[in-house]
């Protein structure tokens, strides 16, 4: 075994500047400094110093846009406290790479190709037009996106009796934390309170549809050019694209029926038509890991639940503010499935051959998350068995739902996060860092290094199934 001291320099340079590397000591720092300024007493509103856990805590789940809350964000933290959540949310939303190297390249610095390489993983997308077009077209986009979410917002909450100045921050607020998928709310009760508002909550939903997106479709749609006469002028539409796009809708619509199906006598009874409709339709939305929520988590029944449990698992793009396993990687494992039931040897959609690479870093990711999310649940089931498991209408579902819901950075919770011992804090705190970096990345930075096989070894069969 090699020690430390044995590696070459430049193997231990190389290893430190990896992509991997550098996306977890950047979310790292964030989330630790954000943890130190909540802490502060100026960040509370009454002035007191905030414990160091839920201070960890909510660091962990603004940075990694989850949503996940042990303390109300709007009463308990002071204005400074609300502004450090809503940075941490716009860094972790937008990616702290990009931005970092966004601000290189408006500066005029020049940049290595090591550092091209991880802007381009982060914001999930291959080196076609350049650093600087593709940078260019994530900050302003997601830029354009909250500043014209928070224009509609704004009215919306001036007409539910709020102040011109509050509205304006409740706008921004909600616009930036609605784009980046991470649910946070100066509301107690999240968005009930104005689920009646059909233009509030709509336009919340588009937004978390745009920020979960993922930027390499959004960068394909803004360089496709239908019009043009000439076929090799006007662009086209990636195979990825394509599947983000169509698995994203059928995955909202079929929510929409299946939660107003079975919510309709439930948690949206008391809610008029209209209401009821644009209700099932935004908490089909939101488990894309956008964390707002319309009805109460805690009275929607165990069917509609685990409805949202799949919807969260499953998350949004890739580079997209959201999580999950994403869509692309369900599209592939679906695709796989029927191609291994037809007996067909390759994956194959509209014509195009997925590589095995792919599909086997699908599997890869499925795998580990499913790993992950039971150990961190056998972890909670530990933790809680004498602390919430205790408590009348706590089940062992709940923290199920709480598991998968920090995973796929989500936020969404049926009300047990708050009560959560210190040990269960930091499980779901690890739980979020690793749903936001990904299994795959987080097993490529505690993995050995790849080595090529130089020799190869004879087959032979092993049953499965």
């Amino acid at each position: 075994m090699e020690r430390v001291a044995d590696i070459p320099d430049d193997r231990r340079r190389g290893r430190d500047f990896r992509p991997e590397w550098v996306a977890v000591k950047s979310f790292a720092l964030a989330i630790f400094l954000g943890a130190v300024l909540l802490t502060l007493p100026v960040s509370s509103s009454d002035g007191t110093w905030t414990h160091p856990i839920d201070a960890l805590f909510t660091a962990t789940s603004a940075t990694c846009v989850t949503g996940l809350i042990v303390v109300d964000t709007g009463t308990y933290f002071s204005r400074f406290g609300q502004w450090v959540i809503l940075a941490l949310i716009q860094v972790g939303g937008l990616g702290i790479m990009t931005m970092g190297t966004f601000l290189l390249v408006a500066v005029g610095r020049r940049i290595s190709i090591h550092h091209e390489k991880v802007v381009f993983g982060a914001i999930g997308t291959d080196p076609i037009r350049g650093l600087k077009s593709i940078l260019l077209l994530t900050v302003l986009f997601t830029l354009l996106a909250e500043l014209i979410g928070a224009c509609i917002l704004a009215p919306r909450f001036m007409a539910q009796g709020f102040p011109p100045t509050r509205s304006v921050e409740l706008a921004v607020f909600h616009a930036i934390s609605a784009f980046c998928n991470a649910g946070f709310s100066l509301f107690a009760d999240s968005l009930m309170g104005v689920r009646e508002d059909p233009v509030l909550v709509l336009t919340v939903a588009a937004l978390i549809i745009l920020g979960g997106l993922g930027f390499l479709v959004v960068h394909n749609l803004a360089f496709l050019r239908p019009w043009r006469r000439d076929r090799n002028r006007r662009g086209r539409l990636a195979l990825n694209s394509k599947l983000v796009l169509i698995v994203t809708g059928i995955l909202i619509l079929g929510g929409w029926v299946l939660f107003a199906v079975l919510e309709w006598k439930g948690t949206l009874n008391n809610l008029s038509l209209p209401s009821k409709l644009t209700a099932s339709l935004f908490q089909s939305v939101t488990p894309r890991t956008a964390g707002f929520n319309v009805v109460d988590m805690g009275e929607v029944s165990q069917a509609g639940l685990f409805a949202t449990i799949c919807l969260m698992f499953i998350g949004g793009g890739s580079g997209s503010a959201a999580g999950g396993i994403k869509v692309s990687t369900a599209a592939v494992l679906w695709l796989t499935v029927i191609t291994m039931v037809k007996g067909r040897e390759e994956t194959v959609v509209w014509g195009r051959a997925i590589p095995i690479r792919v599909v086997r870093e699908a599997v890869s990711i499925f795998a580990m998350s499913l790993l992950c999310i039971v150990l961190i649940f056998g972890g909670l089931l530990v933790a809680e068995q004498g602390n919430l498991l205790q408590k009348d209408g706590v089940t062992a579902f709940d923290l199920l739902f709480e598991t998968v819901s920090a995973f796929g950075t989500v936020g969404l919770s049926t009300g047990v996060t708050a009560g959560l011992s210190p040990v269960g804090k930091v499980l779901v705190t690890v739980c979020m860092f690793i749903g936001r970096l990904g299994p795959l990345t987080l097993a490529l930075v505690i993995g050995r290094r790849k080595l090529g096989q130089a020799i190869s070894f004879p087959e032979e069969e092993v049953l499965v199934g």
